[in-house]
């Protein structure tokens, strides 16, 4: 059975937790989370891009030169393509990049995330994770002292005073264990996870 290190919120060790095996113990699939990885990029992307054609280009109306007898090449329009000022060949529009990946893909690629993260030692569990004000010190010290690095720290609900207190804190994401997903998984060097959003993550994902 996978386990992971116990800490408080001093950054000290208290002792070991044993995590799922549905959930942090299967063999990871790499091709799932590659593709699911992928889709949430694509998501992301705003699709705002967007370029002249050289019918949207204004002036080109009066043909440069005659057609003949000049020894330059025939021309119709400055605004071609080849011209300085030009449109732009196949130019960019806005258009939406997004695209759904079934539930049971997402599932196992956040599985398959998850394991290999515990089968790394990446799981650093925290028994009350909790700050009574929104300061960013003491969280950054917290992190130190467990040596999270760049990591996301997860809680069971919405805690205005770790998202406060970590937002502002490079390579460092916040998220709640219901809306965790396999990019910040993947993208994150270690999870700090709450030792009730753990229980979540195995109720909801198991």
């Amino acid at each position: 059975m996978p386990k992971a290190n116990l800490f408080n919120m001093a950054g000290q060790q208290v002792g070991e937790i044993d995590l799922s095996e549905g959930v942090f113990g299967i063999e990871p699939n790499q091709a799932v989370v590659h593709e699911v990885v992928k889709n949430h990029l694509a998501n992301c992307r705003q699709g705002t891009q967007s370029a002249l054609t050289r019918a949207e280009v204004s002036g080109g109306g009066k043909k440069p030169w005659r057609q003949k007898g000049t020894g330059h090449a025939r021309q119709g329009s400055t605004r071609a393509v080849q011209w300085t000022h030009g449109g732009i060949a196949f130019a960019p529009k806005p258009r939406d990049y997004s695209y759904t990946v079934n539930r049971k893909v997402k599932r196992l690629a956040l599985k398959s995330a998850l394991s290999a993260k515990a089968a790394a030692g990446d799981i650093l569990v925290v028994d009350g994770l909790h700050l009574d004000a929104i300061k960013t010190k003491p969280m950054q010290q917290f992190l130190n002292a467990v040596q999270a690095g760049k990591c996301v720290v997860v809680t069971a609900e919405l805690d205005e005073n770790v998202v406060k207190s970590a937002r502002n804190i490079p390579g460092v994401v916040t998220s709640t264990a219901k809306l965790i997903n396999v990019y910040d998984v993947v993208n994150a060097k270690r999870l700090v996870v709450d030792k009730a959003a753990l229980a979540v993550i195995e109720e909801v994902f198991a």
